[in-house]
């Protein structure tokens, strides 16, 4: 399991029904682009990560970097900031171009990287919270949180391909706010037997979806397949099931892990909490495999907040159990359920497609491209699970 987490971090995000979702899980103002001055170093080090990852420096400069002092951090913006900036770091450290691959994060990288994950409840590593939730900008911080008006802060190699992999991401996080806001009222409205405000929060479960979905079918449009492999992609692996790090990886000077090889998964989409709030309030379960195990895992990598959340939907009654209760006598219930279920299989196989387009063909060459950045061979159990949706309608 993930650490503990620090109470006063999250003091104001663990009620659900209290949770500002106008953004979805993404935090509800930018997130902050830069720790205080103490830090400086490191950020300048964060500033030119890029330049950095083409040189023979990359590591010495990161090795020769102050300790990571804790003591000033104070606010969860700050302590998320921190965490991708040294996740950035640690990552490019790792996997560095031209250099074999590290085994070892030096002393002052893993000391302040694991103290940071403690902090927030999760693992010292790069995850989608610290590479998409935490790492955006508007240019009209009045504007809307889409593409075209969004930045990331903290880049590995840049260019136009990340920008937008990531910004897509941030995309359509924002959108997933809609539902998200709809789901714990709807479960309320589920306990009273309220038909008429489930269908509505169905419909708007259905609208949000089918958004989603078309802010996901952008991706081509700026973000090359061949590119997104080979320039992005390999910098958000993680060390387990890393043929590349068979041991895993040293965390150097993390007395709790006594000098024992650590293995964690890398960042993956699976770390984002929305479709998995969705499945709780619809009642869509999946069959126990492989690749249940690896979703259910993946909640260590989230933020608390959100593991939360949808263990709190989960606990929730699901608007499945009335549809299926009341379907009978009220069809544009049973309707408006099937809708939802039709949009959230609609999204998963748009999602699979393009996992064959962005890692499955560009990989038959080195013949690798099987293995997600998680860790996982994921094709089978995808297309598994996108059956499993469609088989919930009533």
């Amino acid at each position: 399991m993930a650490q503990e987490r620090a109470d006063p971090l999250y003091a104001s995000l663990m009620s659900p029904a209290a949770r500002d979702l106008t953004h979805g899980f993404l935090p509800p103002d930018d997130p902050i682009s830069r720790l205080p001055e103490t830090f400086e170093d490191w950020e300048q080090t964060g500033d030119v990560l890029p330049k950095l990852a083409l040189s023979r420096h990359i590591r010495p400069v990161v090795e020769d970097l102050p300790p990571f002092s804790l003591d000033r951090l104070y606010t969860l913006a700050e302590h998320e900031r921190a965490m991708s900036l040294l996740s950035f770091l640690a990552n490019m450290y790792v996997f560095a171009p031209g250099h074999p691959v590290a085994t070892a994060i030096p002393k002052n990288l893993a000391r302040g990287w694991y103290a940071v994950a403690c902090r927030l409840g999760r693992l010292p590593m790069l995850t989608y919270a610290s590479q998409v939730i935490y790492n955006w900008r508007r240019f009209d911080r009045q504007g809307p949180v889409e593409v075209g008006n969004l930045h990331m802060m903290l880049n590995f190699l840049g260019g136009m391909d990340e920008e937008w992999f990531v910004t897509i991401h941030v995309h359509i996080e924002a959108v997933a706010g809609h539902a998200l806001s709809v789901l714990i009222p709807g479960q309320e409205a589920v306990s009273r037997g309220d038909c008429e405000t489930v269908v509505r929060s169905l419909d708007a479960v259905t609208d949000t979806l089918h958004e989603m979905r078309a802010v996901l079918e952008r991706m081509t449009e700026r973000c090359d397949p061949n590119t997104y492999y080979h320039r992005v992609r390999p910098y958000m692996f993680g060390w387990k099931n890393n043929p590349e790090l068979p041991d895993g990886m040293v965390y150097t000077g993390v007395e709790a892990y006594g000098g024992r090889p650590r293995q964690f998964r890398g960042e993956t989409g699976a770390q984002s909490a929305v479709i998995y709030a969705v499945d709780g309030f619809l009642g869509i379960e999946h069959g126990y495999d492989e690749m249940r195990a690896y979703l259910m895992e993946m909640r260590d990598y989230m933020p608390a907040q959100d593991r939360h959340f949808i263990e709190t939907v989960e606990r929730g009654p699901s608007a499945r159990q009335l549809a299926l209760e009341r379907g009978n006598d009220l069809p544009e219930l049973r309707n408006a359920y099937n809708a939802s279920v039709e949009a959230l299989y609609e999204f998963r196989r748009l999602h699979i497609e393009y996992a064959a387009m962005y890692v499955l063909k560009p990989g038959q060459r080195e013949n690798k491209g099987h293995v997600g950045t998680g860790g996982t061979p994921f094709t089978v159990y995808l297309k598994k699970h996108i059956d499993e949706t469609l088989a919930h309608r009533i």
